[in-house]
């Protein structure tokens, strides 16, 4: 096991850069005018942190590179697919009303707004779920994958393929202006709301299974997974625009009633109507 100091000035350096990365970020948000990439930078941003850990950890060149390539795959392929859905559609529209909001309500400036809304909290939260690809690569025990690291990196690739299949079929799904004002309930969309979040999951619970062969440190890095879930759960974008839906879309409050949230599962039938 590493060094209780090896361990903190690497998550250190890593927190610097993190942060460092948003303030760059909101800087280039200021001359935008405009916030909507920092999504990108979710994805883009978590993979970058294994990363710089690769570069300062000497742990098992084994686990090193797993967890690296893992989290890159995953992080490229998410981060390029939301900056190109920004490119083609424009500004998300939950981030110029609350910027709006505030800027009405408040009297704050844009940067004053975007800061204090969008990237303050960031950083450190970003540093948090990517625990399992700092925690992960510190230790040089044990040098081989074991099974339940093979067991970890299945997860993370169905996850990759589960959640780029969604994001498939609901941009085909958009394409579609026949569909225009509908609601997805065909493919993955059948069996969950949230099949791109449910992919994440995957994606990062299995890099913790990859981290916790190490022992305790790696144990200890399910902080990231389950700060994670409780985001998607109660605090990320699906409460909020799951309740816009609910008024802008015709049958989506019937959706949430027969679909589960987050676990795939068969949708419930609908009830019996009452003669």
């Amino acid at each position: 096991m590493p060094a209780v100091q090896e361990i903190a000035t690497i998550l250190g350096i890593n927190l610097g850069i993190c942060i460092a990365s948003f303030v760059i970020l909101w800087a280039i948000g200021c001359a935008l005018k405009d916030v909507t990439f920092v999504d990108a930078w979710w994805a883009l941003g978590l993979a970058f942190m294994a990363v710089t850990t690769f570069f300062q950890a000497d742990g098992a060149d084994a686990r090193m590179q797993l967890l690296l390539a893992l989290a890159c795959v995953w992080g490229l392929r998410l981060g390029l697919y939301i900056l190109w859905r920004w490119r083609s559609h424009g500004p998300d529209r939950r981030y110029v009303k609350m910027l709006s909001r505030a800027q009405e309500t408040k009297g704050w400036s844009f940067p004053v707004a975007s800061w204090r809304l969008v990237f303050m909290f960031q950083a450190p939260i970003l540093w948090v779920v990517s625990m399992p690809v700092q925690l992960g690569q510190l230790s040089a025990m044990p040098a081989a994958i074991g099974t339940l690291g093979w067991i970890g990196a299945g997860l993370v690739v169905f996850g990759i393929l589960f959640e780029s299949l969604a994001d498939f079929q609901l941009v085909r799904f958009k394409a579609n202006k026949a569909n225009e004002g509908k609601v997805l309930d065909a493919g993955l969309w059948r069996y969950t709301r949230h099949p791109n979040y449910f992919g994440d999951l995957c994606v990062w619970f299995g890099l913790w299974a990859i981290a916790a062969e190490t022992g305790l440190i790696g144990v200890a890095s399910i902080v990231g997974p389950l700060l994670l879930l409780l985001m998607f759960v109660k605090y990320s974008g699906g409460p909020s625009y799951e309740k816009r839906l609910t008024y802008q879309r015709p049958g989506y409050a019937e959706y949430i009633a027969r679909t589960s949230s987050l676990i795939p599962w068969p949708p419930k039938k609908a009830a019996p109507e009452v003669v």
